[in-house]
């Protein structure tokens, strides 16, 4: 339990930190506004950049990645088709709702966790590369073409839709850096070390950043999307909403993973607590970046960001000790 309190102790002081800011107003009303679009647009891209620039393709040929890919595709399509039909939202806001459910904290949260319990974080790393390389462009792209349908301009452009998609990964900086780091690993690529140090220094603010963000919004001070963007808070999510984003997310993702790995897959005991472990992990503060950044209702994200981090205390834990070594 130390080792659990140990590694979410830098997500609550972080958080508590943005809170302590918002509320004093010291870096003024557009704080938020200005430290999301920092995050997106500049510290996520390097530091996804680099990750992946520094990976291997063997990376992703282990069947744990499948077993974990399989309880995320599943858990985030059925947290898609609540926020639609039993929520009433948007395709946009679905998709948040969708990465509420099942979009992991690998980085800042999943490695001390891995090295902690697991011993080590190699299998966060695969995480975090199917993560960045799968699961966000599919978001991203729900996010595009949601928002362009809601009244977004020249949504009504014959082909627009079309064109905005092929178009998406040049406009959008987190999937561009991603495939430009891909390009540089497949081709097997030494980047320049002053380079590669530049961006580990920029990413090492993206997590940070993302967390005092939060705490932010949190304080619930004014809020804007920025030029032409709808207030970000829209109607709110109600408890009952987030509720269910934080089961999905907590309960059922990790019994999922446990299934398919276990009894399906038949992976080692090892390679199950792994999966399930990583699986339990809360929601990525990513979704509130996201949805503030794209001018959409950042309530349901930032609860279940925050309710997910203390509830996942206990599934966490009792993960680690049902399956692992001494369960």
């Amino acid at each position: 339990m130390h080792a659990l309190l140990s590694a979410f102790a830098p997500i609550w002081l972080l958080t508590a930190a943005g809170y302590a800011v918002g509320s004093s107003g010291l870096l003024g009303v557009h704080a938020e506004a200005v430290l999301g679009r920092f995050v997106f647009h500049v510290a996520m891209p390097a530091a996804l950049f680099g990750m992946v620039s520094g990976s291997r393709p063997a990376d992703f040929a282990h069947l744990s990645v499948v077993a974990f890919g399989a309880a995320t595709a599943l858990v985030s399509a059925l947290g898609y088709v609540v926020a639609r039909r039993f929520f009433g939202r948007g395709r946009a806001d679905a998709a948040v709702g969708s990465m509420a459910s099942g979009y992991v904290n690998s980085a800042n949260l999943g490695i001390p966790v891995a090295v902690r319990v697991l011993g080590d974080a190699s299998f966060v790393a695969q995480v975090i590369l199917f993560q960045v390389l799968l699961v966000s462009p599919v978001i991203l792209t729900l996010l595009d073409s949601g928002t362009r349908a809601a009244g977004g301009p020249g949504g009504g452009r014959p082909g627009g839709g079309l064109r905005r998609m092929l178009t998406m990964p040049v406009r959008n900086p987190v999937i561009m850096a991603s495939l430009l780091g891909v390009a540089v690993s497949a081709a097997g690529l030494r980047l320049p070390a002053a380079l590669t140090h530049s961006c580990d220094l920029l990413g090492a603010a993206a997590v940070p950043t993302a967390l005092v963000t939060l705490g932010l919004s949190l304080h619930g001070g004014p809020r804007s999307g920025g030029e032409g963007v709808p207030e970000a808070g829209g109607r709110g999510a109600g408890r009952a909403e987030v509720g269910v984003a934080v089961a999905l997310k907590t309960l059922a993702q990790p019994l999922v993973a446990f299934l398919v790995a276990g009894p399906l897959l038949g992976l080692s005991d090892h390679q199950v607590l792994a999966v399930v472990l990583c699986s339990a992990l809360p929601t990525a503060q990513n979704a509130f970046i996201y949805a503030r950044e794209y001018g959409l209702d950042t309530a349901l994200a930032r609860n279940a960001v925050v309710a997910s981090t203390v509830v996942s205390m206990l599934t966490l834990s009792f993960a680690a000790w049902a399956l692992g070594p001494g369960g």
